[in-house]
């Protein structure tokens, strides 16, 4: 009987492991628990560590330790220094032998993003894995500041965190002041159009923005037809850049073939950079920010001031 395929090139690779830390000298254990409540045993602060979300590389970037990072996933462009490093994949077809070539002491994944089964094997594999599950912005500070401890860089972390509160802050309060509540939806692919419903980042920074998202509702990524627009009537539309590969152009072309809609008659239509607004990273205050110069471009000088 052959031996499987799988079998023989998952054996591969731990014996690949096993012989890359042969002659690593034992180290005390600290217990650290990520945002998915398990228990991660790990020296203490990681010194090589593979990244397995885009999101995740920019927040350790941010941190001061992207020296520490060997390897990341396809799209890591943020930092700029980022895109250089060696690629494991995409954060969904994940490489495991390069990933154990890198001889990684940690990998750091995110839930909602990296299969299970593509991380349940890194962890067989003997590689610690340290998993972020950010559904909200409160969440998102949360796991920032979770990767601070993790990566003995707390002080930088809160530093973060202090900012991102600071940014929220002013622009919900500005938001508010203004009262007006203009229907937004939020585009974030062109064929099939989908946007983001409910219980999303996209949602909850319309709503601090004080927006109305047109798509909130059950469904977390509901498709819709043009006809459908037609009958929403929004008033301003926001298009994730590159969405479906257009270019802005094009992708404004597409609503502009129904001028009947407010947000075409009044020319609000918005391309902005996707990640400013998908990536769970301190950015995303900025992206609030943006959305609110955008609902809100009427505000009294004296308003705007408070902007940071």
């Amino acid at each position: 009987m052959k031996t499987p395929l799988f079998f023989l090139k998952f054996t591969a690779i731990l014996l690949l492991l096993l012989l890359s830390r042969g002659m690593a000298q034992p180290v005390e254990a600290a217990i650290f628990v990520d945002q998915l409540g398990r228990e991660v045993s790990l020296a203490h602060p990681p010194q090589r560590i593979v990244s397995l979300m885009p999101s995740i590389t920019e927040i350790v970037f941010d941190l001061g330790a992207g020296d520490r990072i060997k390897g990341v996933t396809q799209f890591s462009n943020e930092p700029p220094p980022a895109a250089k490093l060696p690629k494991v994949g995409s954060y969904v077809h994940l490489d495991l032998e390069k990933i154990v070539s890198l001889r990684p002491d940690l990998c750091l994944a995110a839930r909602d993003g990296n299969p299970k089964h593509m991380v349940d094997g890194i962890i067989a594999l003997g590689i610690p894995v340290y998993s972020l599950d950010p559904r909200s912005l409160e969440e998102i500070m949360e796991s920032i500041l979770l990767l601070g401890d993790l990566l003995a860089k707390e002080k930088r972390a809160a530093a973060i965190v202090g900012e991102m509160k600071e940014k929220i802050r002013a622009a919900a309060l500005l938001a508010a002041r203004d009262g007006r509540t203009p229907r937004v939806f939020f585009q974030i692919d062109a064929a099939p159009i989908i946007s983001a419903g409910s219980n999303t980042f996209i949602d909850q920074l319309i709503s601090l923005a004080g927006g109305i998202n047109l798509a909130a509702g059950s469904v977390v990524y509901p498709r819709y037809s043009w006809e459908d627009i037609l009958i929403m009537r929004p008033e301003v539309v926001i298009i994730a850049s590159m969405a479906g590969g257009y270019s802005d152009d094009e992708l404004k072309a597409a609503w502009r073939r129904w001028p009947q809609l407010p947000a075409v008659r009044d020319n609000r239509l918005y391309v902005l950079k996707a990640d400013m607004f998908d990536r769970p990273t301190a950015r995303i205050a900025d992206g609030l920010q943006m959305l609110v110069d955008i609902l809100h471009p009427r505000l009294p000088p004296d308003q705007t001031e408070t902007r940071n």
